[in-house]
């Protein structure tokens, strides 16, 4: 399994900040279970969104197995 990016540790970090005061603002819970509860969505929320960040090598990669180019260029083809 390859090592995460800094974009994609960013990401999940920002996500799992950002989410988790929003949801303790908008919820206004002052219960344990309820923090507990929040602060779980919002790692696994975070999880998600540094999972879904692409990779800097992905797309270069998924095109040659699949033989395909950006637009405008061209594809070599063999005789």
């Amino acid at each position: 399994m390859p090592r995460p990016t800094v974009a994609q540790l960013a990401y999940g970090a920002s996500t799992v900040i950002f989410s988790t005061v929003a949801m303790l603002l908008l919820s206004r819970t002052s219960s344990g279970l309820g923090i507990t509860v929040i602060a779980l969505a919002a790692l696994a929320l975070g999880l998600l969104v540094s999972m879904t960040v692409p990779s800097p090598g992905s797309r270069g990669t998924q095109r040659e197995a699949a033989g395909t180019a950006p637009e405008g260029e061209r594809v070599p083809t063999a005789l």
